[in-house]
This record gives structure tokens, sequence and C-alpha cells, in this order.
């Protein structure tokens, strides 16, 4: 349990029934808002796909999916899916949506081998949304006008909660600031990246990390990236590479930074090419998924995921997720939770 973090003094400013209905409000109101900002509509999604077309996630590479065979294929194999970055962008073309406007769906997933602690679960559930875009629109600047329309709706969010709860008081900053990886190493060289990110949302209060993925002047990536759906190889144009980030917030719940979306401009034929050559995965233009794109049958886009559970635990000032989702616990994570106030689902 030495992961966990134990705020002093910790006491839930909602009882459980306020929290059920806190989930609510949030859930409901933030798509909306999502839906409105990106001119996104919803779509029903898979819970899995089949295994070797290279559609499912593979986040950093060692994660491990769960699997199960199907009677009626043959025992063909399922996984269940780690996040939906590469599903979408094949509906987009299904669906035939135009530039300008996306999808988002209700992603559920599985993540065996994640790390439990105050924000991570075995259960993963967020908004995945993909947008059609044009190849002029691959910038940094069109990433950051899409970021900075997600924060309004992630500031009109905190709004309603606080109105609705006036126990809870509002702390997110109206601007969120932008920063790239390599820059936040160069201010903060003698820290981890995951130190880099506290001091920066300290700081700042939200934050957009930008190039997550590539290796920076120490040699080292800020985080790990899959490196077929994020752009993370392309110059921006401002001497750096990189066209994702993730959006942070600093929580005042635990005193930490706090990771709320992942996001990015996704790789086009060429960049898809070069980070398969960079990560050692060129077996992997073989797949279904790889072919389409490197042959130019998907279209361009844009597109992330937003913590569903993530979010409505900072907008309702939760200290462990388990207080806001229904998973499996270590007994004696319970046992220390519950000693300091977190009562979990």
């Amino acid at each position: 349990m030495s992961k966990l973090i134990y705020p002093e003094h910790y006491e839930a400013l909602l009882d459980r029934q306020q929290t059920e209905q806190g989930i609510k409000l949030v859930k409901e109101f933030f798509q909306q808002n999502l839906s409105t900002e990106l001119r996104l509509r919803r779509v029903t999604a898979p819970l899995f796909v089949l295994q070797g077309l290279g559609i499912n996630d593979d986040l950093n590479g060692v994660e491990r999916p769960v699997t199960f065979p199907i009677k009626d294929l043959g025992e063909q194999r399922a996984e269940v899916v780690h996040s939906l970055a590469k599903w979408k962008r094949l509906s987009l073309r299904e669906l035939q949506v135009e530039p300008g406007y996306g999808i988002y769906t209700d992603m559920n997933a599985i993540r065996a081998d994640e790390e439990l602690d105050n924000l991570h679960s075995l259960y993963v559930d967020q908004w995945d949304w993909e947008a059609v875009i044009l190849k002029d629109q691959r910038t940094i600047e069109f990433l950051k006008n899409v970021v900075r329309r997600i924060y309004s709706a992630i500031l009109r969010t905190e709004f309603l909660a606080c109105e609705t709860y006036p126990q809870l008081r509002p702390f997110l900053p109206e601007e969120i600031h932008f920063i790239h990886s390599e820059e936040l190493l160069q201010m903060y060289p003698d820290l981890t990246p995951k130190e880099r990110e506290d001091a920066i949302c300290r700081k700042y209060g939200a934050v957009f990390i930008i190039g997550i993925g590539g290796k920076l002047s120490n040699g080292e990536p800020h985080d790990g990236r899959a490196p077929d759906y994020d752009d993370w190889s392309t110059p921006s144009g401002d001497g750096f590479t990189g066209l994702n980030g993730d959006i942070l917030i600093w929580y005042p719940v635990l005193e930490r930074s706090f990771e709320l979306s992942s996001m990015g401009i996704r790789v086009d034929e060429e960049a898809m090419d070069r980070q398969l050559q960079l990560s050692g995965k060129t077996d992997r233009r073989t797949l279904y998924f790889h072919r389409e794109l490197l042959s130019g049958q998907l279209p361009l886009s844009i597109g992330g995921g937003i913590g569903q559970s993530r979010l409505c635990m900072v907008m309702l000032h939760k200290a462990h997720i388990g207080e806001i989702q229904a998973s499996i616990w270590p007994d004696d994570m319970r046992r220390e939770c519950e000693a300091n106030g977190m009562r979990l689902i």
C-alpha cells in the first residue's frame, strides 16, 4: 500500500447518495458539452475486438490484454480493448464523417496489469473521441485550440458541480498552460518525469504537456506512447517534435498532478512508418489497421480519451477512484482506505 496517498484529515464532502447523483450530473453535463464543443456525435463501441488485426490500443507495449476464445468463430481469440484509439479511426471512415466533425463513445476496458493506487483501477472508463481534420490542420496551433475547447468544457462542469453542491469549492484556473516535454525537462533537469509534472502543475494549476512518446535530449521519452496512433515524431513548427500531449491539473485533495486526458493529432502515413521504425515495430505493417492507414485509406484525424471516473473524482473532490467506481481492490487497501476516510464502493 506504499503507493497510496492518504490526505490528512480527509473526509468526503458528499455522502454515498450525493456521490451517485453527482456522478450522473457530471457525466451527462460534460459529455454534452464535449459533443457541442468539438461537434461530435455519440456512437456505440465494442468491449472487445479480434486478436491479430492491430486494432487494439497497445498502450506502452507491455500491458497484456484480457483474451478469450470464441466458440462460434472456430476458437479465434478476442481481446478486451485497452482503449479505442485505432477503432475510432476505422469508424470515421465507415460512417463517412466529414472534416470538422467527429464521434465520441463510452469506452470500458479492463487493464489487468495496472498498478492499483488512488488513480489507477483494473476498470477503465473514458470518453473516447475522434474527429476528422484536414491536412493543413495537422499543426500545434490547431491542437492547442482543441485542448482549450476541452478545458472550457471541464471548467463549465466544475461550475455546475460547485453550484449543485455548495460544500465543493472550485480550484481550477481559468486558463490552461502549454509546455513541451523538452522545455519541461530543461526547467527541471534533476527531476523524474512524474516529479516534473508535479512541479509544473503546482505552478500553473492546469497544463497541457506536448510531445509524449518521442525521445528527449536526455535520451528518454517523457512517457511511453504506442507508435501507431498519436503523432509524437513530426516537427511541430516551434523547434520541437510532437503533435500530441496530456491534459494535467494540480489536484489539491491529493496534492499531486492528475492526468485527465491523453490526446493528439493522429499519425499520417509518413509519421506511422517513421514511428514503427523508431519503435522497432515494423512487423505491424502487415496488420489490417496498419495496411489500411499506410495505403492512405483512413481519414486524417485528431482524438483522445478523457477519464470518466477521473473527471468525476476531481469534480466531486474524492481522494480515491474507488469512491467513484465499482472495482476490485486488495483487502488491505480497502481496510487502509476505510481507516483514512476513503470508503470504496
